[in-house]
């Protein structure tokens, strides 16, 4: 299981680049759609959604990967998110929004995520749990830098940002909830860290 990604985060690197002037508003936008892609996924309603503009562009979004089979990590990732949405208040669902996306598309129908969601009390209208074709499911996650084939290597980081501020950043599962909800609330601000690649490791 992995705590880090061979290329965690490198997708604020290229939306941002090291010495360009901030973009306007609408290029912006462009260009997170074009980085994130439009990919199609389905959610645990069975309802299909395009990646950014259906999932990121409106909230700020709190990212993870899990796969409904997993025993050990996924229930410990969905427990910090409980304890980060009781910690943000009325914040979650106004201004963010969480993204738990399956790396087991094959096996994880909406019917399975529905019941992994009710087993560890993540049932809200902003808590999105995503699937798919395992194609488009890889599409996404790559650009995430966290597929694996494998999914019980799968990363254990949470990815928060804001995509149309263009400001991203890492947060490890150890976080305490009050110090995670620190950097989501910066990022509600449009404040946030653009993130650095980080190097691959394995615990």
């Amino acid at each position: 299981m992995r705590s880090t990604g061979p290329a965690v985060l490198a997708l604020g690197l290229v939306l941002a680049g090291p010495a360009r002037a901030a973009p306007e508003a609408g290029e912006a936008e462009e260009e997170a759609r074009a980085w994130f892609t439009d990919t199609v996924l389905v959610t645990q309603d069975g309802r299909p959604v395009r990646f950014y503009t259906d999932v990121l562009r409106d909230k700020v979004v709190v990212i993870d990967f899990i796969f409904t089979r997993c025993a050990g990590a996924c229930p410990l990732l969905t427990q910090k998110l409980n304890a980060l949405r009781r910690e943000l208040g009325p914040l979650f669902g106004e201004k963010v929004r969480f993204v738990s996306i399956s790396i087991d598309p094959e096996f994880d129908t909406p019917q399975e995520l529905v019941h992994f969601a009710k087993k560890h009390g993540a049932v809200h209208p902003e808590w999105i749990f995503l699937t798919g074709k395992k194609a488009d499911v890889k599409g996404v996650v790559s650009r995430l830098g966290q597929w694996t084939e494998d999914p019980g290597e799968h990363s254990t980081l949470f990815i928060a940002g804001n995509a149309l501020a263009r400001h991203w950043t890492k947060i490890r599962l150890d976080a305490g909830a009050e110090a995670f909800a620190l950097k989501v609330r910066a990022l509600v601000g449009g404040g946030g860290l653009l993130p650095v690649a980080a190097p691959s490791a394995r615990p």
